[in-house]
């Protein structure tokens, strides 16, 4: 079974972080990985930087611009990790954009992300029509869990073609705007978690953008199964560099 879909099964709320791959220097991503875990993080999404990050606020985007400028390209994220799962137990995603991938080529790059032991890919503009009728059996034959993201604006019918398309779980994108750009949740995004709440869809849902401390977290997981912290982080990144995720760690739960 995939790593992603048994922690899917654990009887916890759980705990997803994302980094910006070669982000704040170049070689601090697998170091950043392993602390992560030793610190009880239940998942991690290594952000693969990309030029043009259209759904990205500006803290992601100003460690997408470094990190390039470090020199952290796919080839370089690709030997970083390649021994990683020596270390490193739980699941790891890739999120990215699509440009990447295809320069790299789909199913070699699908292939490179199995032989490492990356878990799911999260590439927010590749739209689920063509990956199901593209790129699916590539994901799947290298047991790759595509996962997709929804939004308040995103239609029931819509939501429901996506939660059955998908494996492991649904990003479920807090609000229509850019990673970053919120602090805390009001009554909008209260009444979207209440409404996907009562869809009880088949896929458990873990919850992306505005979530910074332990009160976003809690509210977040109030009725999804986890929820991912990026900006906050790449900030504490920004601030204390590598060091000192133990006590971001512990300010969340």
């Amino acid at each position: 079974m995939n790593r992603i879909n048994q922690k899917m099964q654990e009887n916890k709320k759980l705990l997803s972080i994302y980094f910006t791959a070669g982000y704040p220097a170049l070689e601090d991503t697998v170091p950043i990985i392993q602390d992560l875990e030793n610190n009880g993080v239940d998942m991690i999404e290594i952000g693969l930087p990309f030029s043009d990050p259209l759904a990205d606020g500006p803290t992601i985007q100003e460690s997408s611009t470094a990190a390039l400028k470090n020199g952290m390209t796919t080839e370089k994220l690709f030997e970083q990790l390649k021994d990683i799962r020596q270390t490193v137990a739980i699941p790891l995603i890739v999120m990215g954009y699509f440009n990447p991938m295809l320069q790299y080529g789909v199913q070699d790059f699908c292939k490179k992300c199995h032989e490492i032991g990356v878990d799911g890919l999260i590439m927010p503009d590749l739209p689920l029509d063509v990956y199901k009728n593209e790129y699916e059996d590539i994901f799947k034959k290298y047991g790759l869990i595509n996962v997709f993201l929804i939004t308040p604006q995103t239609s029931d019918e819509r939501i429901r073609e996506i939660d059955e398309a998908s494996d492991g779980f649904i990003y479920m994108v807090s609000s229509a705007s850019v990673t970053g750009s919120k602090s805390g949740f009001g009554n909008e995004q209260e009444a979207y978690f209440e409404r996907i709440a009562k869809m009880n869809l088949k896929k458990p849902q873990i919850v992306g953008f505005g979530i910074k401390d332990a009160e976003t977290f809690q509210q977040a997981t109030k009725t999804a199964k986890g929820a991912i912290i990026g900006s906050a982080f790449i900030k504490h990144l920004t601030v204390c560099g590598k060091n000192k995720i133990q006590e971001f760690i512990r300010k969340i739960r």
